[in-house]
């Protein structure tokens, strides 16, 4: 049977009582990631923890947890490579009881990504509970370093998501029809590529509060809270401009769907009736039902829009500065990445033969 949640983590968070623990330990959570999903995924690590922690110990978790505790954990989970071929740790009794619990997805190592994240988590709630941090030890250091480097020597490495840069951009276009859905996509897709690469969950977000009309099928939207910009701070670049095609398009929904007010992008019922809105997982679903309908080769996802609109900037010339006041990134280095990666394909050096 599926463990009850409290049991997993009250023992973890405990310090005094069991209620003011949890209490104060989810508004350290609230504060520390304002998301749902952030705080999805902090729940889920913390219960990941308390489980495995149970099933290699035979003992619930309390915190501080030992340096050694750390370096099984890492050892139980990071795949390496050995005469039989690569392997974890784990025993396959715990993995196939983490499964049954429900807080592992299936049988077989996790992704290098998700053991760093449950680290990740771990030293975090030491921290934040002003504990010595076994995450910091120079031991677990080490072996997170090579953990590192033996994945990457192996290329077993994160898959990036392919780019939706403007050309397939206009592919995936043609497949919305003017039925009430497709103009709701067509809608959808332009305004979160145009104003900057919105992510999925702030269009999901998008709300007719923030969203202002400068002429006839030109808007400006007042992104007002962002993963850049938690605390809403007042900036100028917070107002993305909607225009050309994309605030065509935009009118086109809104004057079809008749929405003055609340979210703009909304699920359609059976029978054209307009339903809530949309959430962040059915914006991804959509973005990538309607790339497999226009027949793309790759792997696309609605993080495909920020990173086309980002390479689509550099392959036309278009400044960082210009392009990160577009798509609120923070980090040069990130933005760069992609500069670089456009400026590579057309690098005269590529063609030296």
């Amino acid at each position: 049977m599926k463990s009850n949640i409290k049991k997993l983590i009250y023992p973890f968070l405990a310090k005094e009582t069991q209620e003011s623990a949890v209490s104060i330990a989810a508004k350290e959570i609230m504060r520390e990631g304002e998301s749902a999903n952030t705080r999805r995924s902090y729940r889920g690590a913390l219960m990941y923890w308390a489980a495995w922690h149970r099933l290699r110990f035979q003992e619930e978790l309390s915190l501080p947890i030992s340096v050694s505790c750390v370096l099984q954990f890492i050892v139980d989970h990071a795949k390496r490579s050995t005469p039989a071929g690569v392997l974890c740790e784990l025993p396959k009794d715990m993995d196939e009881a983490l499964v049954k619990e429900g807080v592992k997805g299936a049988i077989g190592p996790v992704a290098l990504s998700t053991l760093m994240h449950r680290i990740s988590v771990m030293s975090k709630f030491h921290q934040l509970h002003a504990e010595f941090n076994p995450c910091h030890d120079p031991r677990v250091r080490e072996l997170v370093v090579h953990t590192r480097k033996a994945y990457a020597k192996r290329g077993d490495v994160p898959k990036k998501r392919d780019a939706l840069t403007k050309d397939p951009l206009y592919v995936v276009l043609a497949t919305c029809d003017g039925t009430l859905k497709g103009k709701r996509d067509r809608a959808l897709l332009l305004f979160a590529w145009a104003s900057g690469g919105r992510r999925r969950s702030e269009v999901a977000a998008a709300d007719m509060r923030f969203l202002s009309r400068m002429a006839e099928g030109e808007f400006s939207y007042e992104l007002v809270h962002s993963k850049t910009n938690q605390s809403g701070a007042d900036r100028p670049e917070n107002f993305k401009p909607i225009l050309g095609i994309a605030g065509a398009a935009l009118q086109d929904w809104l004057a079809a769907s008749g929405i003055i007010e609340g979210p703009i992008f909304r699920r359609i019922l059976k029978g054209g009736q307009l339903g809530g809105g949309l959430t962040a997982g059915a914006v991804g679903s959509m973005v990538k039902a309607r790339c497999e309908q226009a027949g793309l080769e790759g792997a696309y996802s609605a993080h495909s829009l920020r990173s086309g609109f980002m390479t689509e900037a550099a392959m036309q010339n278009v400044s960082l500065a210009d392009t990160m006041a577009m798509t609120g990134h923070k980090s040069v280095a990130v933005a760069l990445g992609y500069h670089k990666r456009a400026a590579m394909n057309r690098s005269p050096a590529a063609s030296l033969l």
